[in-house]
């Protein structure tokens, strides 16, 4: 009997590798169905996803129409200490480097937000860099966001070049970056 019963198990172990194999096979993703953009997700050194965003005053931002500057994408929330800590920085950054071509967009995550607290903190911080609105997430989901702030660093050639996750990024390490961006311009 004890040997029965290490042949029932083995059995049952290997009818349920049978099942598993049998679901792998007809669960997955046919290869003619997926896309690049499908499995694309935004890293170091590889081009920045394209996105259209309007801004506050009802502006269009394309990123790719940027190229030839480089570009500072952070994603943030009123709601977000750490990113409510490092707008200054961002905003300081940005006041010395605007006449050099360095543009920042502080896209915030409207899907997650209050606009009307995400509009009266832009207000009370006189920050004067576009703020665009993800209202849908789309743009958030296609950089692959998962935490607020999450900084992108993006060359004149619109090439990727490093994505800080987290804050607050104090000041130095946002001149580190973006001194870095220009030095990157052909």
């Amino acid at each position: 009997m004890f040997s029965y019963r290490i042949e029932r198990r083995q059995l049952i172990s290997l009818l349920i590798l049978l099942a598993g194999a049998v679901w792998i096979w007809f669960s997955r993703v046919p290869t003619d169905s997926i896309s690049p953009q499908s499995i694309y997700a935004p890293q170091e050194s590889f081009l920045a996803p394209d996105f259209t965003l309007t801004t506050f005053e009802g502006e269009l931002l394309i990123l790719s129409d940027l190229r030839g500057y480089p570009v500072i994408l952070n994603f943030w929330a009123s709601w977000c200490p750490p990113c409510r800590a490092e707008m200054p920085a961002l905003q300081q950054v940005f006041d010395e480097y605007e006449d050099l071509g360095l543009i920042i967009a502080a896209i915030n995550a409207t899907n997650q937000d209050s606009l009307s607290e995400a509009a009266a903190f832009v207000s009370k911080n006189s920050l004067t860099f576009p703020i665009p609105l993800d209202k849908t997430g789309l743009v958030s989901r296609s950089y692959n966001l998962h935490s607020l702030p999450t900084t992108v660093f993006i060359d004149s050639q619109g090439i990727i070049r490093k994505i800080i996750i987290g804050g607050p990024i104090p000041t130095a390490l946002v001149r580190i970056q973006v001194e870095k961006l220009f030095q990157d311009k052909p």
